[in-house]
């Protein structure tokens, strides 16, 4: 078809009808059925996903030990005498090398490395991890100026049942896996106290995960993390399940604390969502709470360095700490002067609130006292008719646990101590130990102590 005549402008109209056809190809070209919005989400994330592989993983008898025989089968077994290998996926989550996996991936691990997707191989240092609810939070070990690619968190509230996810991974370190499936389930029962993993607040997904893939991210089809990939229910066909955005959430507010990172106490916890860091709790006669930091506060930046994420407040912890924060629409300061945990947290604690004293456990003081076990905390005195006489607790006696935790350290054991209210009663898991001759009698009880 041709048209005689130009518009008012001056233009020929056949080369307006030319340029309108190079147009709509080019559009059309462009918006290809192909790249639709699942392939722009793996192109976002993949370059962050890398392949985990670990090696002399001691052998412990733990509630792991099944599911990873079954889980990872072949990929996880004997090469020699001591040495075991295994291999999982991981997701980075900061520009500076830090990654998130399972816990089960490095549980034991004396080496680590991670493959990134372009192909470079680093080691990785763990930094923090949760058995319970199978995260570990590892750093790639690269000079401070290297920049990696990161995968950014979802809302996480923001997640719809039925919705398209995606399971990514590179298990064999040869390159990343994809498979696409729905969310089955998001919503589960509150988890028991004494359970040992929190399976029952993890994500469902009929998305193909494979043995490798554990660890990877689940992801939205914005390109957005909204879960770790864990395990494929051994009992169920094309089950799998990915721990929450939340739960990753909450383990790195209790990773990126300066009581974990530094041994500072502050008392307060942070939480990282769309609108930057917010306080979620102040602990009751702790230096935050004592400096008038409450929670919801909004955290702009805290020594003159603007925090947005968990990561940031991370590397701005320090000794003083002075915020500036946003609460009602309004901004101000608090400064905020950090101590050393065990100033506060230490056997004075325990004596005064439970009236013993004790002395952690070490092999030294098992030889002297004729014990031939270590580990926990042995009773040297007890007050009369304190909190802890009144609950049999006697000289001698090896406290090993308390309202169900092992704490490993004084600093632990007087936190659970410090968390106790007036009058509440303490449940105490004591080792009795008794000597006659070369014999030895030992036996485990419980003991209630009401704390003062």
């Amino acid at each position: 078809m041709y048209f005689k005549g130009k518009d008012l402008l001056g233009i020929s109209v056949n080369r307006m009808i030319a340029a309108l056809f190079l147009l709509a190809f080019t559009l059309g070209a462009a918006e290809s059925p192909r790249r639709d919005a699942v392939v722009r989400a793996v192109e976002r994330v993949m370059p962050s996903v890398v392949n985990i592989s670990t090696e002399t993983v001691v052998e412990v008898r733990d509630p792991f030990d099944e599911m990873l025989r079954d889980f990872w089968g072949p990929f996880y077994r004997r090469r020699g005498p001591d040495v075991r290998h295994s291999l999982g996926s991981g997701v980075i989550i900061d520009a500076e090398g830090y990654l998130l996996t399972n816990d089960h991936v490095v549980r034991r691990a004396t080496r680590i490395t991670v493959k990134l997707a372009d192909g470079r191989e680093f080691e990785a240092t763990p930094v923090a991890s949760t058995a319970r609810s199978d995260l570990a939070l590892l750093k790639i070990d690269a000079p401070k100026s290297m920049r990696f690619q990161s995968a950014g968190f979802a809302n996480a509230g923001d997640l719809l049942l039925g919705e398209s996810v995606i399971a990514l991974g590179n298990p064999f370190g040869l390159g990343g896996s994809v498979s696409r499936g729905i969310l089955s389930s998001k919503q589960r029962r509150i988890p028991r106290e004494d359970e040992k993993l929190d399976i029952a607040n993890w994500l469902q997904t009929d998305a193909a995960i494979n043995p490798g893939n554990s660890g990877g991210p689940l992801i939205n089809l914005d390109g957005e993390l909204i879960g770790i990939s864990v395990a494929i229910h051994r009992q169920g066909q094309g089950i799998g399940f990915a721990i929450p955005i939340k739960q990753v959430n909450d383990a790195l507010s209790d990773f990126f604390t300066p009581e974990r990172m530094r041994g500072l106490w502050l008392g307060a916890r942070m939480e990282s969502g769309r609108e930057g860091l917010t306080v979620t709790f102040t602990e009751s006669g702790g230096p935050a709470a004592e400096a008038g930091l409450r929670a919801g506060d909004q955290i702009i930046s805290v020594n003159g360095l603007v925090v947005v994420q968990l990561l940031d407040w991370g590397r701005a912890i320090s000794e003083k700490m002075d915020f500036l924060i946003k609460r009602a629409g309004r901004q101000r300061e608090i400064m905020v002067k950090l101590r050393p945990e065990e100033e506060f947290f230490n056997a004075g604690l325990v004596r005064k609130r439970l009236g013993l004293k004790l002395d952690t456990l070490t092999e030294d003081l098992a030889r002297h006292m004729r014990l031939s076990f270590v580990g926990g905390f042995v009773v040297t005195s007890v007050e009369e008719d304190g909190p802890a006489d009144l609950g049999g607790i006697k000289t001698g006696h090896v406290i090993q646990a308390i309202e169900n935790q092992s704490p490993s350290t004084m600093v632990e054991l007087a936190r659970v101590v410090h968390g106790l209210k007036r009058g509440d009663r303490a449940r105490l898991t004591v080792v009795i130990e008794k000597r006659s001759g070369n014999f030895i009698q030992r036996r485990q009880a419980v003991a209630e102590v009401t704390a003062r």
